[in-house]
């Protein structure tokens, strides 16, 4: 199933589109998973109409692996995002192979051409690709290739996403960013008022993480952030900018 599909999906039935994150531990946080089963996690986010499920698969620093994302491509019926410093074609290819719907590639870490061959191999073997920018010069650098979906991080990757920059971030740059495809914007969403800020900038879907692993009750957590809903109004602000 199509990532980007399903963002529209979730939209038509007057939902805001969350992609829900599994993610082990961080850098920031330490251990996410506190001795529960992420395969009942993710059976807990996808009972909520999420839009996907994302699954970071780097294991030195935040704990995933391959076989975590295969368990979880086999558990859920929503797409399953790849994420992960990907780097080679054969990572992109293995991701296919496992069933994933999409995978992320990160701008900061890649060149022009780099991207460039990895977003046509990624059209060879019919996987989504979520782009991530993090400043205005990557925005520049990304604008005209051919991914499926436009990330915002509104925290740094290279530092592993330990630095406080928050959802001001999304609000300074979405501006910027081409208008042809859905824009998602990630990280520090900790709560439904950071979720309104950045529909009201402009952004069609968020993907949270760190935040859903601390939440207490994970279902009502994703119900509170989907239930913000969708009527259209931050893409049209977001087209009139």
């Amino acid at each position: 199933m199509s990532l980007g599909r399903s963002i529209k999906e979730r939209q038509k039935q007057g939902l805001f589109p969350v992609i829900s994150e599994l993610k082990i531990r961080s850098k920031k946080a330490g251990d996410l998973l506190r001795d529960r089963d992420p395969l009942g996690l993710v059976r807990e986010m996808s009972s909520c109409p999420v839009a996907g499920i994302s699954v970071v698969t780097e294991s030195a620093h935040f704990g995933g692996s391959m076989d975590l994302l295969k368990k979880v491509v086999a558990s859920v019926s929503v797409p399953v995002l790849h994420k992960d410093f990907i780097r080679d074609k054969e990572q992109i290819k293995e991701s296919q192979r496992i069933g994933s719907s999409a995978i992320l590639l990160i701008a900061s870490i890649l060149n022009k051409k780099e991207l460039e061959e990895l977003i046509d191999a990624a059209r060879r073997y019919q996987i989504e690709v979520l782009l991530e920018v993090h400043t205005r010069e990557e925005i520049d650098k990304v604008k005209d290739m051919g991914f499926d979906l436009l990330g915002i991080n509104n925290r740094d990757i290279k530092v592993l996403e330990t630095d406080d920059t928050g959802i001001e971030l999304t609000e300074a740059l979405i501006k910027h960013c081409p208008k042809r495809c859905p824009i998602i914007s990630e990280s520090a969403i900790g709560a439904a008022h950071d979720l309104k800020r950045v529909k009201k900038a402009g952004a069609d879907a968020v993907l949270v993480g760190t935040a859903v692993m601390l939440a207490d009750n994970i279902k009502d957590f994703l119900d509170q952030l989907i239930g913000v809903g969708w009527d259209g109004k931050g893409k049209d602000m977001r087209h009139n900018q």
